[in-house]
């Protein structure tokens, strides 16, 4: 087996370096210069949910808090339950 891989190690030092190789090295740096800005930025992204987040349960609160009910005025309407300008009402006072 020490054999074959070392054949296999010498015909892989003979063969010609693939022209991508080279400039693998500058694309791996650029990709960790890229995700190193992309992580310093998580600071701002955490800030920024935190204020949704304390947004929303204002919200939360605010709309479930409970309200005292205010009395409506009795406003006369033609459709109401009990109107006065019905016309069973006006035709039985007639």
């Amino acid at each position: 087996m020490n054999m074959e891989l070392d054949e296999v190690l010498g015909r892989l030092s003979a063969a010609p370096v693939p022209p991508g190789l080279a400039e693998i090295e500058d694309r791996v740096f650029a990709r960790v210069r890229e995700e190193a800005a992309f992580a310093a930025q998580a600071t701002n992204r955490l800030r920024i949910g935190a204020i949704a987040v304390v947004a929303a349960l204002g919200l939360g609160v605010a709309a479930g808090s409970p309200v005292t009910a205010v009395a409506a005025p009795n406003t006369l309407s033609p459709f109401g339950p009990s109107s006065p300008l019905a016309p069973s009402t006006l035709l039985a006072s007639g």
